[in-house]
């Protein structure tokens, strides 16, 4: 059984700059099929977006998604875990600040790679129902 994060994360990352419009994030996130994007500003992790986020902070507070850009839709606060972190200690994060994904960050705290709650349930209950919704493959 896995003990750290970096035994579970995903190391397939897709960024984009600050600047990038929601527009063209949601249209990344449909034709990637994922519901996550890392924000990065060079070498720097500025923040993670997700379709969520996207559609709460930009749509639904009535921004303009075509000249929003996606830094305007951010989580102010970025929660990271380190590779070597212990997954309890993931899973106590993710409690403690109700995300379900949290960037992996190495020493100088550049981003490489994300954690999900449904890394998690596929590995502590692959049986679950969301271990089974997490390990099934994309819809098209």
């Amino acid at each position: 059984m896995a003990q750290h994060v970096r035994d579970v994360m995903t190391t397939d990352l897709v960024t984009v700059e600050p600047q990038t419009s929601v527009t063209a994030v949601a249209e990344m996130m449909r034709d990637e099929d994922i519901g996550a994007v890392l924000v990065t500003d060079g070498d720097r992790l500025r923040g993670l977006v997700t379709d969520r986020d996207l559609v709460v902070r930009s749509v639904a507070a009535g921004h303009d998604p075509g000249s929003t850009t996606v830094i305007d839709a951010c989580s102010d606060e970025l929660i990271t875990v380190g590779p070597g972190d212990r997954l309890g200690h993931a899973v106590e994060l993710m409690r403690e600040h109700s995300v379900r994904r949290v960037p992996v960050v190495d020493q100088k705290q550049h981003a490489v790679g994300l954690v999900s709650l449904g890394d998690l349930a596929i590995e502590r209950d692959p049986h679950s129902a969301l271990g089974d919704i997490s390990a099934a493959g994309p819809h098209t």
